[in-house]
C-alpha cells in the first residue's frame, strides 16, 4: 500500500497544476492516470497569456510548440470579421508532459477501478490511501462517478460533444479561423494552425439541442470537411476525428466533499461561450491544493464564465 497525504486521479492540467502548487508547500502527493504521458488528447489547445501566469512561469521557458494568434477570423451565420486577440495554441501532447514532469509529483500508470472512504480517508484499489482526494480525470473522473454523481448530476444542456482531428499538414492560411452557428449549428467550429506543422481541426455542439432537431453532430462535420476543402483550408486529407464530450460551467455544482475534491472538466467548468477548459482546469487545481494548504474553503465561483475578455486581452 502507497500512502500518501494528497491522491490526484488524472494527470491533465487540472492535476497537475494541483501537485505543483501542494509539492511547492511541501505536501506529499501522488498522481495517477489510466494512460502514460505523452499522451493523445483532442484538443484546440488555445490558451492565453495569463496561463503562464497562472503557473508562474516565464512563457520562454516553455520547451514546446507555441503559435502566437494577434487575430481571429471569425464567421457568425455567415457575417464574417476579423476580430483582435492575444492568444497562443499548443498541443496538449507536449503541453500536459511539460505540465506533469515539472509538477515534481510522483506519477504512477493506474487505471482506477474502486474508490473507497477510509476511517482516516481514502484508499484506492486496495494498493493507494490518502488523507485527500482530488478527481482531475475529466468528464469521466472515477472520483466524480463514485462519489459524486448522485448528488451532484451534470445537466444534460450542458453536455457539448465534439469530434476534431489534428494532423500534420502543410497550411496555406496560418490565421485562426472559427465559423459560429454555422447552418444551425448550436456551437462551433475551427481551424487552428500548430507549431512544427500540425492543424487542429474540429466541431462542438451542445448535445441537447442536436437531439431535439433530431440531428447528429456527424452531419455537420461532413459540412465542415467541405467547407474546408471550399475554401482551400485542407484539401485531400483523409480526414479521421476523434470524438469526445465535457461539460460547460455549472455555478451550483458541489465540488467538495469532506475532503474529496473535484477540478478541472471533472467538474464542469468549461467557459460558457468557447468551451475553454486548459484555464479553469489549472485554476481549480490551484484553488483545491490552497485549500488543502490554508485548511480553508475550496469554491470555484471566483473563476470566469467566459473566455472572451482573456482572448482579446482584456
Amino acid at each position: 500500500m502507497r500512502e500518501t497525504e494528497v491522491l490526484i486521479v488524472g494527470g491533465g492540467p487540472a492535476g497537475a497544476a494541483c501537485a505543483m502548487k501542494l509539492k511547492q508547500h511541501g505536501i506529499d502527493c501522488i498522481i495517477l492516470d489510466k494512460e502514460p504521458f505523452p499522451r493523445f488528447k483532442p484538443c484546440a489547445g488555445w490558451i492565453t497569456p495569463d496561463l503562464f501566469e497562472i503557473l508562474r512561469v516565464n512563457q520562454t521557458d516553455y520547451p514546446g510548440g507555441l503559435t502566437t494568434f494577434r487575430s481571429f477570423v471569425i464567421s457568425i451565420r455567415g457575417f464574417r470579421f476579423t476580430l483582435p486577440v492575444r492568444q497562443y495554441a499548443i498541443r496538449r501532447y507536449e503541453f500536459d508532459k511539460w505540465l506533469l514532469r515539472k509538477s515534481g509529483a510522483p506519477f504512477y500508470v493506474h487505471n482506477v477501478k474502486v474508490i473507497e472512504r477510509t476511517q482516516d480517508g481514502y484508499q484506492i484499489d486496495g494498493a493507494y490511501s490518502a488523507k485527500y482526494l482530488i478527481g482531475a480525470g475529466g468528464s469521466q473522473c472515477p472520483v466524480y462517478r463514485t462519489l459524486f454523481k448522485t448528488v451532484s448530476p451534470m445537466p444534460k444542456g450542458s453536455l457539448i460533444i465534439a469530434q476534431e482531428e489534428e494532423f500534420r499538414y502543410s497550411v496555406t492560411d496560418e490565421r485562426c479561423h472559427l465559423w459560429f452557428f454555422d447552418r444551425g449549428l448550436p456551437g462551433y467550429a475551427w481551424y487552428v494552425p500548430k507549431a512544427d506543422g500540425y492543424l487542429n481541426v474540429g466541431i462542438g455542439g451542445k448535445a441537447a439541442a442536436l437531439k431535439a432537431r433530431g440531428e447528429n453532430l456527424h452531419s455537420h462535420w461532413v459540412q465542415l470537411v467541405r467547407k474546408l476543402d471550399e475554401l482551400g483550408l485542407v484539401k485531400d486529407h483523409a480526414f479521421r476525428p476523434s470524438g469526445h464530450y465535457y461539460y460547460l460551467r455549472q455555478r451550483r455544482a458541489k465540488v467538495r466533499l469532506d475532503n474529496a475534491f473535484l477540478v478541472g472538466d471533472a467538474a464542469g467548468l468549461a467557459t460558457l461561450d468557447m468551451g475553454e477548459g486548459i484555464r479553469p482546469a489549472l485554476q481549480s487545481g490551484i484553488r483545491a491544493a490552497e485549500a488543502i494548504i490554508r485548511q480553508g474553503d475550496y469554491s470555484l465561483a471566483w473563476i470566469p464564465s467566459y473566455s472572451w475578455p482573456s482572448l482579446i486581452g482584456l
